[in-house]
């Protein structure tokens, strides 16, 4: 790391140094303005279940613009080149367009205040406090991710120790969730998308300038890393080597299918912004939304890390002192003047920092909703667990900064995370899926259809994988493999047990499954809602559209 923070430290100076501090002092005002709102549990977790669709979707998509984003799709596209599009395109655009439309309904309609709560309607206890701590640990896992690519990005590019930049960063982070809850952090993110925009896009245009426009860098990249390299899809036949160690079948079944829907419906940092919107049709078209600006963040992430590799081809390599995850990093300190830079370094602390507050929220809600007040201290006063959630807040962020340093040893942090969610989010996504569209599914099928994709994914990637039993040249390429595993794993034990095992009577199933409806889900549509540019229906077709056409460039 030493050498990291010599190869990368920034020229700063006491403008960079004013703009950081007049977005911290921003990020701590929206907290305290956020505060007056809350008077109850459900204004702390959820917004009082308030705001429009136009906030919550920006929140939406902000709340996954942090350091899986930022470093991990820039590393992504330093080490992967074009392939880094599928996680857009394929990996993340089809998932969102289906919870809006498919899934929502039915976690709105309930009326439940976490996605582990919705299981504990459909299934029973176990399959619910299963879940709740499966995500409890996840989420405090990924907060960690942010704190560590935050600390090293501030290490290296301001010359701050480590622990100070964790402890800084963890300790704002803190303030303004357990100041203002989820709206805090909802209103804090929509400032955090434009301050990331305002980082990168300026990154972006003069990286492209350095390295000779788009035809320049497909010339450059393609002539030291071969003809496939800047194409999304040549080189993915089965059988045939790329620099994923993916073929066509595993990233449209691993990466398109498992990994993201698992991720994008049942990852309840996200859906929590879903939840908090005004109304069913705001909650419908919070991920809808979200699509748009999420089919061309590649430009600002993606790119970036293309030209990183281009300026420094030996980024990645054994003694260059440089990890793929340095790719922003080394950019910022070629290419950018004072004043811009301290844009820049804001911009990326506003993404570690949403990311983070997106983790924390989302564990403080579970934690307290669906474990300590179902399962440790029942029945108390309103009070009570808001008083809990606030202590809960700081137990994340306190924790989140000891998990900052697992993620340290990982060069690629998208492959940390992409394992974290074939072991978590897949095994929550079968269950859900199953639970959603088949009536017959029981309790007891769904407990042991969690517990044994989330084993089968630990055994694939541990021992199969890690073990060379499993010929795979790449962590992503295990990572998707993995994720089929753990899809197939849990859907094949839910289907055995369900004969054998006692299913719930159809009237316990309203709203919670496929062809059922509860109250919720009858709301008409709030004045406005009904104008045809707001329909759910074209917002969902037309981003996957967008999709779609988005892949021509990058397929030939």
């Amino acid at each position: 790391m030493e050498l990291l923070a010599q190869e990368l430290r920034l020229p700063t100076n006491a403008l960079d140094y004013t703009l950081l501090g007049i977005y911290f002092a921003v990020v701590l005002g929206v907290g305290f303005a956020a505060r007056r709102s809350v008077n109850t549990s459900l204004d702390f977790f959820l917004s009082g279940r308030s705001l429009p669709a136009w906030v919550t979707g920006l929140a939406f998509v902000a709340a996954n613009l942090g350091a899986l984003e930022i470093l991990g799709m820039a590393a992504n596209g330093a080490q992967y080149g074009a392939y880094t599009v599928h996680w857009y395109w394929v990996g993340a655009i089809p998932a969102m367009v289906f919870l809006g439309l498919v899934m929502m309904p039915f976690y709105y309609g309930s009326k439940v205040r976490s996605v582990p709560e919705f299981l504990l309607h459909r299934f029973g206890p176990s399959s619910h406090l299963l879940s709740a701590v499966i995500f409890s640990v996840a989420s405090v896992l990924i907060a960690g991710v942010n704190l560590y690519a935050m600390a090293i990005v501030i290490e290296a590019l301001l010359g701050w120790p480590q622990w100070v930049a964790i402890v800084v960063a963890g300790f704002f982070v803190l303030a303004y969730i357990t100041l203002g809850g989820l709206s805090s952090a909802i209103y804090n993110e929509v400032v955090q998308f434009f301050v990331i925009l305002a980082a990168l896009i300026p990154l972006t245009v003069i990286g492209l300038q350095r390295v000779g426009g788009w035809s320049g860098l497909t010339d450059t990249l393609t002539a030291e890393q071969g003809e496939n390299f800047m194409s999304a899809w040549r080189g993915t036949g089965i059988g045939t080597d790329n620099p994923l160690g993916a073929n066509w079948l595993t990233i449209v079944l691993g990466l398109g299918f498992a990994l993201s829907f698992g991720y994008w419906t049942t990852n309840f940092a996200e859906v929590q912004r879903a939840l908090s919107a005004k109304n069913l049709s705001a909650a419908k078209r919070t991920p809808l939304i979200a699509a748009f600006p999420k089919i061309l963040i590649p430009l600002i992430v993606v790119v970036p890390g293309l030209v990183a590799l281009a300026v420094a081809p030996d980024i990645g390599q054994a003694g260059s002192g440089l990890e793929y995850n340095d790719a922003i990093p080394l950019l910022m300190r070629e290419l950018l003047p004072n004043g811009v830079l301290g844009i820049a370094v804001t911009g990326l602390l506003a993404a570690f920092m949403a990311g983070m507050a997106a983790n924390v929220s989302a564990f403080n809600t579970v934690f307290t909703n669906d474990i300590w007040a179902a399962y440790v201290r029942r029945d108390r006063d309103d009070r009570y667990y808001l008083l809990t959630a606030r202590v809960v807040t700081a137990i994340g962020v306190l924790g989140g900064m000891g998990t900052a340093f697992i993620a340290s040893t990982f060069s690629n942090i998208m492959n940390y995370l992409q394992t974290l969610f074939s072991f978590f989010n897949v095994p929550l996504f079968v269950v859900f899926i199953i639970g959603m569209f088949w009536k017959r599914a029981t309790a007891a099928a769904g407990f042991w259809g969690l517990l044994a994709g989330t084993v089968a994914a630990m055994i694939n990637y541990f021992w199969l994988y890690r073990g060379d039993v499993l010929d795979i040249p790449t962590d992503q390429g295990a990572n998707f493999v993995s994720a089929i595993v753990a899809f197939v794993a849990g859907a094949v034990v839910m289907v055995a047990l369900t004969p054998f095992t006692r299913p719930k009577r159809p009237e316990q199933l309203a709203g919670l499954v496929y062809g059922t409806v509860s109250p919720g889900m009858a709301e008409p549509p709030a004045k406005g809602d009904d104008a045809w540019y707001r329909s759910p229906a074209l917002l969902g077709w037309g981003a996957l559209i967008l999709a779609a056409l988005c892949y021509l460039p990058f397929s030939f």
